[in-house]
């Protein structure tokens, strides 16, 4: 079977029979796009240690997640919702990876300057673990904010944003115009103090 005489459709039409074959080729089929996402955010992710190899990997698993949840009755193409489903995996390594870098490095938790106009600043004090806690739900609390009022692409920014990564940065990581992440941080700025009466 060659992989450029099946569709993605029908090779998901295939896969939902559970043929081995098909899902071997939808995987060969999107190998390179696979690896080309995970070598263009490879930079960023070898800062916090993670190989070229575990990008591959997060973006098989975000092709596994497309090849499970894609819904043929909507309006998106499959290749749209694969290629998102990949690289959304492969970000969310590296933000994970950033984000766990970061606090071994200086034990806090912070929304960067960009954002501290929401005075916002979560700082452990490692000899009070009350003080802990409570910061950890004053950060869960606004992501959760976050992830009821922010865009795809504005969430995905502000996890980036908060992960300590620049505009430039961002930007590359997205494949999207520097103006582009400034104008959906000033967005985000926004609707979070809406939000959060800030």
């Amino acid at each position: 079977m060659n992989y450029k005489d099946y569709n993605d459709y029908e090779l998901l039409d295939y896969i939902a029979e559970n043929n081995e074959d098909a899902n071997n080729i939808m995987y060969k089929k999107y190998e390179p796009l696979i690896y080309k996402t995970a070598k263009r955010m490879y930079k960023y992710g070898k800062k916090v240690g993670l190989e070229l190899n575990d990008l591959i990997q997060e973006g098989m698993l975000g092709l596994s997640k497309a090849i499970d949840t894609f819904d043929e009755n909507g309006e998106t193409m499959f290749y749209t919702y694969a290629k998102l489903c990949i690289e959304r995996k492969i970000i969310s390594a590296v933000v994970v990876s950033s984000r766990n870098h970061q606090k071994a490095l200086n034990e806090s938790i912070s929304i960067d300057a960009a954002f501290s106009d929401l005075e916002y600043a979560f700082k452990n004090d490692t000899s009070n673990p009350e003080k802990i806690l409570i910061n950890e739900e004053k950060l869960q609390d606004l992501k959760d904010k976050a992830n009821e009022c922010l865009t795809d692409l504005e969430l995905q920014v502000f996890d980036l944003k908060a992960s300590g990564f620049n505009y430039k940065e961002i930007a590359e990581l997205l494949d999207k115009e520097p103006k582009a992440i400034d104008n959906a941080i000033q967005r985000i700025k926004n609707k979070l103090k809406n939000e959060v009466g800030v």
